[in-house]
């Protein structure tokens, strides 16, 4: 009755959003459950399992798209541009374009904690959902969709030099504009297997971005590419306003000469 309930309010509007017309219900039931509303309803089977699942069959997709895509780039611009695109944030992005926190099942505690927008749970039920995609429908079914949802957002990473190690390039720009280095913060939360970390980079005591992630590399490299891209704006900013025609330090500055740059 739970799976067909789901399936006659919330469902349909999410499979036209993916275009997968979902075939074994109980499946999408659980990848749709999040722990909060399993814990309060007796047990029942969560999505962490699922989640598990979608995020080796995501990671497979995407490594064999960039590895296609760009011939050319080495391995660790490769692993770069994968981690670019494969991460909380973004995940989170393309759940709220699909409509999935309207269909996660949630406790009442995450509920009213606004839990249907929080990133963390949107990142892991999209996840959650491509799991049971590939065992319900197959793999080229379930790598048709991720290619359809992530291949623009993977071009359009390589584009703005998103191969590049943010900590290394925030690392070089602070110092040359800043005179000082970069320190990072960590907080963590969650349970210990499934820990979320938040760093905050500072410079001189100045806090100029944060980021979230699953480890505390990945959270310091997301802060390092807000606080990257925060500066090197008011860089160009400050650079167009002197009038000697430079535009500052700028991103475009700061990209490896194997960047991708222009490959379609």
């Amino acid at each position: 009755m739970a799976a067909r309930s789901l399936r006659l309010t919330k469902r349909l509007p999410l499979e036209k959003a993916l275009g997968v017309r979902f075939g074994n219900q109980e499946l999408y039931t659980w990848a749709l459950t999040h722990r909060s509303y399993a814990y309060e309803h007796g047990g029942l089977p969560t999505n962490e399992r699922l989640e598990f699942l979608g995020d080796a069959v995501l990671g497979v997709v995407i490594t064999d798209l960039i590895y296609r895509a760009f011939p050319d780039l080495p391995e660790g611009q490769l692993a770069k541009l994968r981690a670019a695109t494969v991460n909380m944030n973004v995940l989170a992005d393309v759940s709220r374009e699909l409509g999935v926190g309207d269909a996660v099942r949630l406790g009442r505690g995450e509920e009213l904690s606004g839990g249907r927008d929080k990133s963390s749970i949107l990142a892991d039920t999209l996840e959650a959902l491509l799991g049971a995609i590939y065992l319900d429908k197959g793999l080229p079914r379930a790598a048709s969709l991720i290619r359809r949802l992530f291949e623009a957002r993977v071009m359009e990473a390589a584009g703005r030099g998103a191969a590049l190690d943010y900590k290394t390039s925030l690392q070089e720009l602070a110092a040359s504009s800043l005179g000082g280095m970069p320190s990072y913060s960590i907080e963590e939360e969650g349970p210990d297997h499934a820990k979320r970390f938040t760093a905050t980079v500072s410079v001189a005591g100045k806090s100029f971005g944060t980021g979230q992630g699953r480890s505390k590399k990945e959270a310091e490299q997301n802060a390092a590419q807000e606080a990257f891209e925060t500066l090197a704006a008011s860089q160009i900013v400050a650079g167009s306003g002197t009038g000697n025609g430079k535009t500052g330090t700028g991103k475009a500055g700061a990209v490896p000469a194997d960047k991708p740059a222009g490959r379609k």
